[in-house]
């Protein structure tokens, strides 16, 4: 995978990877909660919403890393493209509720 270098295929892993993310957030912190209780624990629990986004882009910034450092620049900039809209999205979660 690492050998493409398009715009396409970051914003692909740029959207995927959080939600692997989200999921680790879940396995870490909430096992013991079915996944659909997680998600309604997310809706009242609202800034545990925010901390599972910004957890969840730790995988971004992963793989953003990886795939700078392997000099693959358009697919980076669609994974930073990505990262950006979930930070404006998570900050706008953050200041709204």
């Amino acid at each position: 995978m690492l050998k493409k270098d398009n715009l396409k295929l970051g914003l692909l892993l740029g959207l995927l990877a959080p939600l692997l993310g989200m999921l680790g957030f879940y396995f870490y912190k909430f096992r013991r909660l079915s996944f659909a209780e997680f998600i309604q624990y997310l809706g009242i629990e609202r800034h545990l919403l925010t901390a599972m986004i910004s957890f969840s882009l730790l995988a971004n910034a992963i793989i953003f890393t990886v795939y700078i450092n392997a000099q693959k620049d358009k697919t980076a900039r669609g994974i930073f493209i990505i990262t950006i809209i979930y930070a404006i999205a998570a900050l706008l979660l953050k200041w709204l509720y």
